[in-house]
């Protein structure tokens, strides 16, 4: 029942229309007009001002008149750089970007899915339960559109998120929580050629306790990187001072405090030893979850996906989801596969089998 055609061309429409994270506008702009248009209830808050975007969470509320669960579904509207410019094509059953830009199906391959499922459904007038939809702002870099969601809008206590990699069949049951480091080595200037000696190296201290960090793979559930390192000045004078932002994950939150622990204690013994001063804050950006893969609500949509003859993994995943900040305000929420490929990076695709499945479960969820 699902219009691949329309399914398609509105992908295609909707990832032309820049919305880089903090650029959301046009596109929440968008969103909201259209479903709208086809007759939707809406509402759009006010979260842009408290993160700092020019756009704002959608909301869209459709009543049923089954006796059925209300479920949540949502995707994030705002896409990572390079998102500007980008020109969508369609090769060997995928959709790319031309150019040197991400393709955007994070995440508006989700947002496309859960509205052609609400068009399907109401041009047919096929009997549903209550569906609550939310797109959010600014989930790239810290969930943020989500942690300001208006949650006195929503009544549903379960969720399906379509925000990741693959296709339907990999239901995500396990995220890792997140940290960020913030931090400054303040050093001393001196002339490097004259007096090289009596100046305190930013650069080599951070260096060196970057050096001495434990990073990348930690173990099967904990990652760390470090993201920026930033020291800009003249070569005749000793750095003064260095900047690095670091993160941590993990699904484990004992090892999550302990790899943040140690990248903290690696950047206080360098400065220590070196005589340098350090300023650093850590900023909790999202908390784990962890599902039982044998719950009902994971049953129930595993058990779609298998009558599509999609096979089924209830996996762990190493990235975090507007799913996380869900779970935490007590909605118990999935995270599904839209087919998307190569995210955060220039080669990424869409494979429009997989696109079109996803659309094809959301609806079969929407009217189970």
């Amino acid at each position: 029942m699902i219009n691949e055609k329309r399914l398609l061309d509105t992908f295609m429409e909707y990832v032309q229309i820049d919305s880089e994270t903090k650029n959301e506008k046009a596109i929440s702009e968008r969103i909201a007009k259209d479903l709208r248009d086809f007759g939707f209830e809406v509402y759009v808050d006010d979260a842009g001002k408290k993160v700092g975007s020019n756009g704002n969470n959608v909301y869209c509320f459709f009543h049923g008149s089954k006796d059925t669960e209300t479920v949540l579904f949502s995707a994030h509207m705002d896409t990572v750089t390079p998102g500007i410019g980008i020109e969508p094509y369609v090769e060997d059953g995928y959709v790319k970007s031309k150019g040197n830009t991400i393709l955007g199906g994070d995440d508006k391959s989700g947002v496309v899915a859960i509205i052609e499922a609400l068009k399907v459904i109401k041009e047919n007038n096929i009997p549903h339960g209550d569906i609550e939809v939310v797109f959010s702002i600014s989930e790239e870099g810290g969930l943020n559109g989500a942690k300001n969601v208006d949650f006195s809008k929503l009544k549903a206590k379960k969720a399906i998120v379509l925000d990741s990699g693959g296709n339907a069949g990999k239901i995500i049951v396990q995220a890792p929580a997140q940290t960020r480091i913030f931090a400054k080595v303040i050093g001393k200037p001196s002339h490097a050629g004259g007096c090289p000696e009596d100046g305190i190296s930013a650069i080599m201290v951070a260096a060196e306790a970057v050096t001495n960090m434990k990073l990348l793979r930690i173990d099967e559930e904990t990652t760390a990187n470090i993201g920026t390192f930033k020291a800009i000045g003249p070569t005749n004078i000793v750095s003064p001072v260095a900047e690095i932002i670091a993160e941590a994950r993990s699904r484990s939150d004992d090892k999550l405090k302990i790899q943040t622990d140690h990248m903290i204690d690696c950047l206080k013994t360098a400065s220590e030893k070196y005589g340098a001063k350090l300023e650093y804050n850590v900023e909790e950006c999202y908390f784990s979850y962890s599902l039982d893969p044998n719950d009902e609500f994971i049953e129930m949509v595993a058990n779609i996906c298998k009558s599509k003859g999609i096979d089924v993994e209830k996996i762990p995943s190493g990235g975090g989801s507007d799913a996380n900040v869900y779970n935490k305000n007590g909605i118990k929420s999935i995270n599904l596969g839209t087919g998307m490929e190569l995210v955060h990076t220039t080669d990424e695709k869409l494979c429009i089998k997989d696109f079109i499945t996803i659309s094809e479960v959301a609806l079969e969820i929407m009217i189970r």
